[in-house]
């Protein structure tokens, strides 16, 4: 870690898989840089920002210099109002390594030890309790990054070996030393974008694996219904060349590659074109594609910037060639997060939402080329997948509320002084839950979808379809009668979350 950009496959091998941490020689360095420069302004008695101040609406508060320490602590005993439900242990690993790599870059001012702590927490394993609730996105996650912040100094929450427990039980268990804040450090830890960051990085990761794996599902769907891949020639997305189209029609037709279903049927069709939802998925899979890609950008971005206020520039910055600057900004504001989190929002809905339709032209018998009404070895004594649609449909319908922008939504704060907000968190849960409902869409897909290759035997699908096929049946039997399905959908939404169909998803 050396304060550089993140990719989400590095946070995400930190946050759900325990990847160990350690910290670049060449930041510790920068940190050390910049805390001489705090140190030799508190010594010179100069008025600083968040230093010797008051903070936000009381920044004109000067504040003695025997009460610096305790400043700091206030401000983060106070700040921690968080509410609801806690971020998850792997969102909350996820926050604590995008606040140690914000240090790191060496312009908050605070000492060495206090990234150090941060990167053994990592380590150790302690996981701060962070309500998810009470960020605005701007001065940052303040709420959030406080409740973090109070298990360095020893108090607030935290999970350890599987078990909630107080903050300063869980440091002493494994091994660790609270740190008492000294000047600027407890604003270095509160001003940021990283609880944002933390989950919309997290799910947008997850967003990706369901964009990759709706070809899949829409292949294996295709297959079912007896469609034709004549829409994803080449030669059609080389006409209007967005690079998200043309990856999705080329994964797809290697997913059909070999089908006998497909040879079964060519000399006959009498269809010369698809339902949208078969023959668009190109277009509309690729867009999503290329949406997500646009926001993974955005958080790699992020998770190498630096965002809190004010920053620290050392005397032997090159670009602060003289005596040092400590300068204030707005690096905290969530913004770029805001709106990529409801441009992915926006994305990801479509995506399930065109998954659904294919979901009802497996089911529906009056359009799904012969297959049994509602997929059902034995209609009308038994209802089959009719209420995996009905499901679908409501996940799709909440969907559509959710991708309602927050970023539009300011409503200013600290008496005014914080008169622009993100409301990036709020985007940044929203997106959480939607990606969860895609999961379960898409893993709805794959069920039907594969209960209906079952009615086209002894013909096979093509052959990474025929893959898929086994893996959906490795996690659900094939439906034989009428039986619970929200343990099945709940298993499939488990297993497209853990990456079981990561194998055919290019």
């Amino acid at each position: 870690m050396d304060g550089q950009a993140l990719t989400l496959a590095e946070m995400e091998a930190v946050a759900l898989g325990g990847r160990p941490v350690g910290i670049a020689a060449a930041a510790l360095a920068r940190v050390a840089a910049s805390r001489a420069l705090i140190e030799r302004i508190l010594a010179e008695g100069q008025t600083v920002y968040g230093v010797n101040t008051g903070f936000g609406k009381l920044s004109d508060v000067r504040i003695p210099s025997g009460s610096l320490a305790q400043l700091q602590t206030n401000l983060v005993r106070s700040h921690a109002g968080g509410v609801g439900q806690p971020l998850s242990e792997g969102e909350s690993r996820a926050m604590v390594l995008l606040r140690a790599n914000v240090l790191a870059k060496g312009f908050s001012g605070c000492r060495r030890e206090l990234v150090e702590l941060l990167v053994a927490l990592l380590n150790a394993g302690v996981n701060p309790v962070i309500p998810e609730k009470g960020s605005v996105g701007a001065s940052g996650d303040l709420a959030p990054l406080a409740h973090l912040a109070l298990v360095a100094i020893g108090e607030g929450e935290a999970f350890y070996c599987g078990q909630r427990m107080a903050g300063g039980e869980a440091l002493r268990r494994a091994g660790l030393r609270p740190l008492a804040l000294a000047a600027k450090e407890g604003l270095a830890l509160l001003n940021g974008t990283q609880a944002m960051t933390a989950v919309g990085a997290l799910a947008v990761a997850r967003g990706l694996r369901v964009a990759r794996l709706a070809d899949v599902a829409g292949a294996m769907s295709l297959e079912a219904l007896m469609g034709t891949p004549a829409a994803f020639d080449a030669r059609i997305h080389e006409a209007r060349p967005h690079a998200g189209q043309i990856a999705a029609a080329q994964h797809l037709m290697r997913l059909l590659e070999g089908s006998e279903i497909r040879e079964a049927h060519r000399e006959n069709d009498s269809r010369v074109q698809d339902a949208y939802c078969l023959r668009c998925m190109p277009q509309v899979h690729g867009a999503v594609r290329g949406v997500l890609g646009h926001v993974r950008g955005v958080l790699e971005i992020e998770a190498g910037s630096a965002t809190d206020n004010p920053l620290v520039f050392p005397e032997n910055s090159t670009k602060t060639p003289n005596r040092g600057a400590v300068l204030s900004g707005g690096n905290f504001h969530g913004a770029p997060l805001a709106y990529a989190f409801d441009y992915a929002a926006i994305g990801l809905t479509d995506l399930a939402s065109i998954a659904e339709r294919r979901i009802d032209r497996l089911l529906n018998p009056d359009i799904n080329e012969g297959l049994p009404a509602f997929l059902s070895p034995d209609p009308g004594l038994s209802s089959g997948f009719m209420i995996a649609q009905i499901v679908a449909a409501a996940l799709i319908n909440e969907c559509q509320v959710l991708s309602h922008p927050s970023s539009t939504g300011s409503i200013p704060t600290d008496g005014g002084k914080e008169d622009h907000v993100s409301m990036g968190m709020t985007g940044a849960l929203k997106l959480r839950q939607i990606v969860e409902h895609a999961e379960r869409i898409v893993g709805i897909e794959l069920m039907c979808a594969a209960q209906g290759l079952e009615f086209r035997r002894p013909l096979k699908a093509g052959g990474q379809v025929e893959q898929a096929y086994q893996a959906v049946r490795a996690v659900v039997e094939r439906l034989e009668q009428d039986r619970v399905l929200a343990t099945d959908i709940e298993a499939m939404a488990a297993a497209v979350r853990a990456g079981a169909f990561d194998g055919w998803c290019a």
